[in-house]
């Protein structure tokens, strides 16, 4: 079973087979899964706010990540 961090980057889609791509989306990944461990209690005013900014970073690293693959496999200007 995929983890969270794999899921959100779609880790095992890599039509290029680029080396590269897997190693972006591996690094992604795993600060996902980093960041899904912070505690994050609901029951708590710290806990709701500690949720919410996980749930940014997490969106930011996905986003990063979708970036950085577009850069690695951009082909050149026809």
């Amino acid at each position: 079973m995929q983890t969270k961090g794999e899921f959100r980057v779609g880790i095992s889609f890599n039509p290029s087979a680029s080396g590269l791509v897997n190693d972006i989306k591996r690094k992604a990944a795993d600060l996902i899964d980093l960041i899904d461990s912070i505690s994050s209690d609901r029951d708590s005013e710290r806990g709701n706010e500690a949720g919410r900014l996980k749930a940014l970073a997490q969106t930011a690293v996905e986003e990063a990540a979708m970036w950085a693959v577009k850069a690695a496999t951009k082909p050149e200007r026809e």
